[in-house]
């Protein structure tokens, strides 16, 4: 097992390096990106209107988050799995995700944001946090676990 570990070393430390870099984007999100709503979601939001947004400053922003959090992410797929087909793959479902996510968070903020905060939350927090991430990794392991088994038998 330790022998294993040590062949490995390498991808365990870039991995780690570059899991720190996901958190220190999230360490210093009030200084890298504009988003009025990290401050009102942390108060007691339910009492208060929504804040004023610049919504194309807004969107940029938001899209420079999503980015190099997508960037990290591939590279810790590319790191963990050494497949270019998996990474190729994931880079697409990013860019699908964005679409169908910062299109609904800008409806949702326009048409019905006062009456469903939760929604908007909720929509913002997939576009802000590495949470693909975390269904990805599982996801692609067991497609590779079940591949091997399939290629074994």
């Amino acid at each position: 097992m330790l022998k294993n570990l040590l062949n490995y070393k390498f991808r365990i430390l870039a991995t780690l390096v570059l899991v720190f870099a996901l958190a220190i984007i999230r360490a210093y999100e009030d200084f890298l990106f504009y988003d009025p709503f990290l401050n009102y979601f942390k108060s007691d939001y339910t009492n208060l209107p929504l804040p004023e947004t610049e919504r194309v400053c807004l969107f940029l922003n938001l899209l420079l988050r999503y980015s190099l959090n997508t960037a990290f992410s591939l590279l810790i797929i590319y790191v963990i799995f050494k497949k270019r087909e998996l990474v190729v793959f994931a880079m697409l479902l990013y860019a699908i995700f964005f679409i169908i996510l910062a299109s609904g968070f800008f409806i949702t903020l326009e048409f019905i944001g006062d009456e469903n905060k939760m929604m908007l939350f909720y929509i913002r927090r997939f576009l802000i946090q590495p949470i693909f991430l975390l269904l990805f990794i599982p996801a692609f392991y067991f497609q590779e676990r079940a591949s091997t088994k399939n290629n074994v038998s």
